[in-house]
C-alpha cells in the first residue's frame, strides 16, 4: 500500500490531518508508529539538555518534536518551509513559548543557544552550508544537535543505499562524523538501537519469525498489534564506547560551536 494513502487520524478541531509521503514523520498514524516513536525517543533525549535554553527545531515538519522540546526550553521557534505542515503546527501546538515560522533552513536567521536538525541532513544537497549557518546562529559555546539514518541498516542488504527517494546522500558512522568535525569544534557521536520489544523482535526474526508467522495465519494480526504498542523504551540511545555505532539505527551527533 502506497504511503500517500495513510493520514493522521482523530486531529483536535480545527486542526487539518497531514497525509503520509515519506518525506516526514507523523504522529496518529499507527501504521508510522514505529518511525514516529523512533523519533520522538531522540527530542525527548534533547528535551532533556536544552532546559532553559532558546532553541531553534529546524526542518520541524509536523511540529511534535518542536513541541516536545518547548516543554524544557525557554523559548522554540520550529521552522519548516512546507505549508502544509507549517499550517498544521501553528494550529495544532500551542504554548507560551513556542511559535512556527515558514521559511527555509538556509534562510532562516534568529540568535539561538541551541539549535536542532533531526532527520534531515540527508536530504541536502550542501550539507557544509547548512552546519555553517547554524554554527552562525548558536555562536561560540551555542550546541547544535544532528541526526540521520545509518546507511548501513537503512539500506538492503548489499546495497549502497536506500531506495529513499528524498535522500539525497546516505551517510556511515565515520562520514557522518567527519562532516560534523569540518565545522564544529567539538562532537559527540552516538547511536539509536533497537531495545526492550524492538529487541525480542530483531532477534526472533534472526531465528526465522518471518518464515513463521505468513505460514500460521498471524502476520497481519500480530503486526497489527505490535507496530501500534511501539514505545520510546522500545529505543536506547548509546554514547561511542559502549556500542559499535556501525550497527546503530540512527546516529545522533552532539556538536559544540
Amino acid at each position: 500500500m502506497s504511503a500517500s494513502l495513510y493520514q493522521q487520524r482523530d486531529q483536535p478541531d480545527g486542526v487539518p490531518p497531514l497525509e503520509l509521503t515519506g518525506e516526514r514523520t507523523l504522529p496518529d498514524v499507527p501504521e508510522e508508529n514505529y518511525w514516529f516513536r523512533r523519533h520522538l525517543v531522540v527530542y525527548q533525549w534533547i528535551a532533556a539538555r536544552v532546559g532553559g535554553l532558546r532553541v531553534i527545531d529546524m526542518a520541524c515538519g509536523e511540529g511534535y518534536g518542536s513541541d516536545v522540546l518547548a516543554g524544557s526550553a525557554a523559548s522554540v521557534v520550529g521552522v519548516d518551509a512546507n505549508p502544509e505542515a507549517h499550517e498544521h503546527a501553528r494550529a495544532r501546538y500551542r504554548s507560551a513559548n513556542l511559535r512556527f515560522e515558514r521559511d527555509l533552513i538556509e534562510t532562516f536567521s534568529e540568535p539561538a543557544d541551541a539549535v536542532v536538525f533531526l532527520q534531515t541532513i540527508e536530504h541536502l544537497q550542501d550539507p557544509g552550508a547548512a552546519l555553517e549557518h547554524f554554527r552562525g546562529l548558536v555562536g561560540r559555546g551555542g550546541m547544535v544537535y544532528l541526526s540521520t539514518p545509518n546507511v548501513r541498516t537503512l539500506a538492503p542488504k548489499g546495497a549502497e543505499r536506500s531506495d529513499n527517494p528524498w535522500h539525497v546522500h546516505e551517510y556511515r558512522a565515520h562520514e557522518f562524523e567527519r562532516l560534523c568535525r569540518a565545522h564544529f569544534s567539538s562532537v559527540a557521536l552516538f547511536g539509536l538501537f533497537h531495545a526492550r520489544r524492538l529487541r525480542a523482535h530483531e532477534l526472533a526474526l534472526r531465528l526465522g519469525w518471518d518464515s513463521v508467522h505468513p505460514r500460521l495465519g498471524l502476520t497481519e494480526r500480530f503486526y497489527g498489534w505490535f507496530t501500534p504498542a511501539i514505545s520510546v523504551t522500545d529505543f536506547a540511545l548509546r554514547p561511542r564506547g559502549q556500542a559499535d555505532l556501525e550497527r546503530a539505527l540512527d546516529f545522533v551527533a552532539v556538536c559544540r560551536a
